[in-house]
């Protein structure tokens, strides 16, 4: 289990045994996830991962967006400062030869408009810190998703994001230097900034018990521009990757 995974599950312990006294609201859980190993999707493998979509007044906490304090609130429209958690890479297997790229933070700040429970859009743009040398830069995203539901108590919902990143993050994970080329066998490379990638996301959660629910989402995350053109990409990664996740999750009234 991860370090980051091991503070997320201590969190939820303290948020469970307070959620009454402290007005907590939204569902915790944990699930397992099949994805890519890194984002040149080199390989895949099953991971343990916290599920979080909890609010505390205008204090929210969800594994995709991270913590943010919604800041100004009007009319649907909310903005904020937030911090999320950017997962690293393992440079071993098809990677080796490859700098390793340790876990970073993501601080920035994020907008969003969202006139109902049901349907949001967003963006974000924040600065990873925390990696090594000549590693980590500027990420930004921008989306939408829309929930409706199914039908027996189960809730579908949509999600698409667009995520961009400048030269440095990209070439954190798509560039090859020459040092690197060598070990590895990957061709140099120079990674340029841009929309890095697209994202698909089609999730539904089905009811168990009382409050208690079963969680389910895939992904389909399409490589494009500098990411997508990558030596490390045409030879060991794909373009086209899928992320698949389970979880059971409770939920605070």
């Amino acid at each position: 289990m991860s370090r980051i995974t091991f503070v997320l599950l201590a969190a939820l312990t303290c948020l469970s045994i307070n959620a009454r006294a402290d007005g907590i609201s939204g569902e915790a859980g944990l699930g397992l996830s099949y994805q890519p190993h890194d984002p040149s999707g080199s390989r895949y493998e099953s991971r343990p991962v916290p599920y979080l979509d909890l609010d505390w007044g205008d204090v929210s906490l969800s594994t995709d967006d991270g913590l943010t304090w919604s800041a100004l609130k009007s009319q649907g429209w909310s903005v904020g400062p937030f911090v999320n958690y950017l997962p690293g890479r393992t440079a071993n297997g098809q990677l080796r030869g490859l700098r390793d790229v340790p876990d970073m933070g993501e601080v920035g700040g994020f907008v969003q408009y969202a006139p109902a429970d049901f349907w949001r859009v967003y963006a974000s743009v924040g600065q990873a810190v925390g990696g090594g040398s000549g590693q980590g830069g500027v990420l930004g995203r921008v989306g939408g998703e829309v929930g409706y539901p199914v039908g027996g108590g189960v809730i579908g919902s949509t999600n698409v994001t667009a995520h961009f990143a400048d030269a440095r993050q990209t070439q954190t994970f798509f560039g090859v230097s020459d040092d690197e080329s060598r070990a590895s066998g990957i061709r140099p490379y120079n990674a340029g900034g841009g929309l890095q990638n697209v994202a698909l996301t089609q999730s539904f959660e089905f009811p168990l018990a009382p409050h208690w629910s079963l969680l389910t989402s895939a992904s389909w995350i399409h490589l494009t521009g500098s990411a997508a053109d990558s030596s490390l990409v045409k030879q060991i990664g794909r373009a086209d990757q899928g992320e698949a996740q389970v979880a059971i999750a409770y939920k605070f009234d």
